[in-house]
């Protein structure tokens, strides 16, 4: 049954144009996905999701939907519908879901020994961080680390990019570099830094398991705090003029060797 929204003076219109901030997204621990794929994945963990809301002229197509989850189903008419979506192409159909909140405690249980993590160092792109997350779960990573000034994992565009592993692939927030090694080292990985200046061709290095590795900043790299602190800093070869790639591209072919070898 629809329960329909007709006024921007609404509750519940108002927590949704909220979501749209990062300030609030992480007071009530609740972001935003859109898109019929997305919203098909998170119904498979119905208890993360809160509320599905369906812009009204369309609302028919997800009928099916509608009918099979337990989740309260608003529509909304096309003028307000468009306010809190992020995109002109999201078909219709946005969600509310929870958050998964992991803390360090939690992260001991869900990577153990022979598992990997990746480490978002202050990355800004949400391209390249959704991008990154998405890899990491087509790797068999377990578990991703973002460290303060890395821009919000649970941002529309970064949710787009991660292509629904956000639903699926755990991440922790650090503040400090010294709370990151300290995680590290409990977990019995090594921190592995990407660099132009790094001493090994990452071909010559196991990073099969048990690794940390760290995808830095795209325009300054790893912070000095963790780049003394590596057990290895690895270089990834290049032919032609190019003196570095792109940070997803780098941290997707760092992370491939869990798979190849």
């Amino acid at each position: 049954m629809y329960r329909p929204i007709t006024s921007r003076e609404n509750s519940i219109f108002k927590q949704l144009r909220k979501l749209k901030r990062k300030k609030y997204r992480d007071r009530e621990s609740r972001y935003l996905i859109e898109g019929e794929n997305l919203i098909c994945e998170a119904l498979d963990n119905e208890e993360c999701m809160e509320e599905i809301i369906l812009r009204e002229d369309v609302a028919l197509k997800f009928e099916a939907i509608a009918d099979e989850t337990s989740v309260p189903v608003y529509t909304l008419p096309p003028e307000l519908f468009d306010d809190v979506a992020d995109t002109e192409t999201c078909q219709g159909i946005l969600a509310v879901v929870k958050k998964q909140i992991y803390n360090i405690k939690d992260m001991v249980n869900l990577c153990g020994a022979g598992t990997n993590l990746v480490v978002l160092d202050r990355l800004q792109d949400p391209g390249n961080i959704g991008t990154v997350i998405r890899t990491a779960e087509a790797c068999g990573y377990s578990a991703v680390v973002c460290m303060k000034g890395t821009s919000d994992p649970f941002a529309p565009k970064v949710v787009r990019a991660a292509a629904g592993s956000l639903f699926r692939l755990p991440v922790i927030f650090v503040e400090k570099p010294e709370e990151l090694v300290g995680l590290v080292r409990m977990l019995g990985k090594r921190l592995i830094v990407s660099g132009m200046h790094g001493k090994q061709n990452y071909f010559d290095v196991d990073l099969s398991k048990d690794v940390a590795i760290v995808v830095g900043n795209e325009g300054n790299g790893c912070s000095r705090a963790v780049m003394t602190e590596a057990d290895t800093v690895v270089s990834i070869p290049m032919r032609g003029k190019l003196e570095s790639l792109n940070a997803s591209v780098a941290a997707a072919v760092l992370m491939y060797e869990s798979v190849r070898k």
